[in-house]
């Protein structure tokens, strides 16, 4: 079952093999979805070009999936509901409870999964 081209915003995103995030970066592109990665000190990730903050990413976003902490994510929560992706991962370790009542608030979905368990099994 093939699922659309979607657009997704990898908040947390690190240029280091071994990390999560940048696995899903990988895993995403090998999937055909086009990658924005998001990182306020890095300018590339597996070539891609990095947006430093979620504001500088115009346009429609179908998923941002997180790799970041609450203390993170909480600060970015006015970012994220203007960004108005149709759906937000909290990958493991990113849950927060005090954003997901700001998406509710917003009408913005979000699910607590892991997206390379999600791209690996056909459910992304």
């Amino acid at each position: 079952m093939s699922h659309p081209t979607q657009r997704v915003v990898v908040m947390g995103a690190s240029h280091k093999p071994e990390r999560y995030s940048n696995q899903a970066i990988r895993l995403l592109r090998e999937h055909g979805h086009q990658v924005v990665p998001v990182h306020p000190r890095l300018d590339t990730v597996e070539g891609l070009p990095v947006a430093h903050h979620l504001r500088e990413i115009d346009g429609k976003v179908d998923t941002l999936t997180l790799y970041v902490g609450p203390a993170i994510s909480s600060t970015a929560a006015e970012a994220i509901v203007r960004l108005n992706p149709r759906r937000v991962i909290f990958n493991p370790g990113s849950e927060n409870p005090e954003l997901e009542a700001r998406l509710d608030q917003a009408g913005i979905d979000y699910e607590q999964a892991c997206t390379l368990v999600l791209l690996r099994t056909g459910q992304f």
